[in-house]
């Protein structure tokens, strides 16, 4: 495959057929390369791509074993654009009775992504820190006032994501910037699925390999068409930018020493260990 263009209709690949894109480091300057093989015998391989998956591209012909290399977070975002109590049992057990009457929107910032491995990092200032697994769509070019039916358009592809909040800064904050935006509460990964549809996904989340998240975006209150119209609606979106689409029931608290792993089917397992800052 001599190049192509990874942002296009519903996330599909230029070449005609989904992929993984990872971006990693073997000791070097960053890169992006799709993930080619099976994850599960070993045998898979990053084939390097250069500039970057945002754009016309090419393979470099460099190819890594991916055990040879760290995997990045797939994206540096300008911004990290999030819904609240995006599905009903969420809303239940954060004490709501009914869903918000429209999305409630918020900003994480870019300095709190994390990627898979890095370590979850709980700040002294706050008593409960809470995991909440996520799908987040990454933003495939420059965009704004996107209408429901073209929303695909946009879209390079589909993450895992961890919404960390310092569930006790939420609420007495009255606003949820500090309890949302410390540095590493947004890890991200393992890489950007490119052909997929987030109709109907099982999404899980353990806690040391124990299950505590278990649900399906189809349970999501507004979909990624109706999320990807609304927040471009108030902001232009940039390319790389990611939006959360929201966390279902389950939420809970971390501790040091404990890992926590978000899975989206299709995707991946995101994983990060939690440690004190």
């Amino acid at each position: 495959m001599p190049g192509g263009q990874l942002a296009g209709s519903g996330g599909r690949a230029g070449y005609g057929q989904g992929v993984r894109i990872a971006r990693f480091t073997d000791g070097s300057e960053p890169g992006f390369g799709v993930v080619e093989g099976s994850i599960e015998d070993g045998t898979a391989v990053i084939s390097v791509i250069a500039p970057h998956p945002f754009g016309p591209f090419s393979f470099t012909g460099a190819r890594r074993p991916l055990g040879d290399v760290r995997l990045l977070a797939p994206v540096l975002p300008s911004k990290v654009l999030c819904v609240g109590k995006n599905y009903a049992d969420h809303v239940r057990e954060m004490g709501g009775d009914t869903p918000p009457e429209r999305p409630i929107l918020f900003l994480k910032p870019s300095t709190s992504i994390a990627g898979p491995g890095d370590p979850i990092m709980l700040p002294s200032d706050s008593d409960r820190v809470d995991f909440e697994g996520e799908l987040a769509v990454v933003i495939g070019r420059l965009c704004r006032d996107v209408p429901v039916e073209r929303a695909f358009d946009v879209v390079l592809g589909y993450t895992c994501a961890n919404d960390v909040t310092a569930r006790d800064q939420q609420q007495t904050d009255g606003q949820w910037t500090r309890a949302k935006g410390h540095d590493s509460f947004c890890p991200i990964g393992p890489w950007i699925e490119t052909e997929l549809d987030p109709t109907d996904l099982p999404i899980r989340t353990t806690l040391d390999g124990e299950l505590r998240q278990n649900s399906r975006t189809k349970l999501l209150l507004r979909d990624v068409p109706t999320l990807i119209a609304y927040m471009s609606a108030a902001m232009t979106l940039l390319p790389g930018d990611v939006l959360l689409t929201g966390t279902p029931a389950g939420v809970g608290p971390m501790r040091p020493g404990q890992t926590v792993a978000v899975t989206v089917e299709g995707i991946g397992t995101l994983t990060n260990p939690v440690t004190a800052r």
